[in-house]
């Protein structure tokens, strides 16, 4: 079968030097794999933006396509569980990162990364959701397991107007929970509240850089999308017995804590992980994305772009001015 499509392809032109472009490619040039996937649609990811920028811990070789979200058709399955026209996802695991992604028309992988699309789902509506969705609905998930209830207090998101914050605050607001949303964006208290958060808190009053041990207990619970010094503010912050989850360094990877909150709090920090999570797991939280959290305001976080534009996306993602969710269109 040989069919050309298109994708785009980050490229070394000199060491350290790094050219992304949309090029025309052949389906034989795809890797080995027992699903080949027409993609209708991706998303637009942190790690997507680096791995495009020639990150050398997301990605390892180049040249190399991006985009650790896909959605679209089985064309060809030799593995029983797919036929072809099956709507299918593929997200996470060595997707997008050391294998070819989501930002090109067709794409082959292993039969163990994809799942089937949850119904009553689109496969745009899939990728609104994405990785960000899936995490922020993880990291929901592991609040109310802990558990953190929404009769004890607000709910602390960080990085709230980003993909996996924004997902965050409005799958907390529709389950009960009242938000406190912190952003460096104050231009975007409207889209916050509209998504449901109550409180707005400046980026500038998240940080304590005071030095003391513990702080002020405010927070019931916390999904920290960013690390560094607003996770250990956060942690610092959080009340007896809650729970802050993590899931994203883009602020840092490092943590200035002491352990005083876990032993005289009892707070507990839950990682969020979404590159491996496993089937067994993976599979009830997108059914829970797609029937109790199916949000009613999806449209309102989407911007929807083509390939030509995923360029200038890419970066603004890297430079913090990402809003919401950016879905690309492998069709327009």
């Amino acid at each position: 079968m040989s069919t050309s499509f298109q994708a785009m392809v980050v490229t070394e032109t000199a060491p350290g030097l790094f050219q992304r472009a949309i090029v025309s490619k052949d389906l034989n040039e795809l890797p080995a794999g027992e699903v080949l996937i027409r993609v209708r649609y991706s998303s637009l990811n942190y790690k997507d933006g680096l791995s495009a920028s020639g990150n050398r811990g997301v990605t390892r070789r180049y040249p190399h396509t991006p985009g650790i979200d896909a959605a679209g058709e089985v064309v060809e399955s030799s593995a029983p569980a797919f036929t072809a026209g099956d709507h299918v996802m593929v997200s996470c695991y060595d997707f997008g990162m050391n294998t070819p992604g989501g930002f090109s028309q067709y794409v082959r992988v292993p039969a163990k990364w994809v799942m089937p699309l949850p119904a009553p789902l689109s496969l745009r509506e899939s990728m609104i959701y994405g990785t960000a969705g899936f995490t922020a609905a993880q990291s929901v998930d592991r609040l109310q397991r802990h558990p953190v209830l929404p009769d004890q207090g607000k709910i602390l998101v960080t990085g709230a107007t980003g993909g996996v914050g924004s997902m965050a605050v409005a799958m907390l607001a529709m389950s009960g929970y009242s938000v406190a949303a912190a952003t460096g964006k104050p231009e975007q208290e409207h889209f916050l509240r509209e998504l449901g958060a109550q409180d707005i808190v400046p980026r500038e009053n998240s940080i304590d850089r005071s030095g003391r041990m513990l702080l002020k207990q405010k927070w019931a619970g916390v999904i920290d999308t960013v690390g560094g010094e607003m996770l250990a503010t956060a942690i610092k912050s959080t009340r007896y017995g809650g729970a802050v989850t993590c899931c994203g360094n883009v602020a840092s990877p490092d943590l200035p804590l002491n352990v005083y909150p876990f032993i005289l709090r009892g707070v507990s920090l839950l990682g969020i992980d979404s590159a491996e999570c496993p089937m067994s797991v993976r599979i009830p939280i997108w059914n829970k994305i797609a029937t109790i959290w199916r949000l009613p305001n999806l449209e309102q976080l989407a911007t929807e772009i083509s390939l030509k534009e995923l360029d200038q996306q890419i970066e603004a993602i890297l430079h913090g001015k990402q809003k919401g969710r950016v879905i690309l269109n492998l069709d327009a």
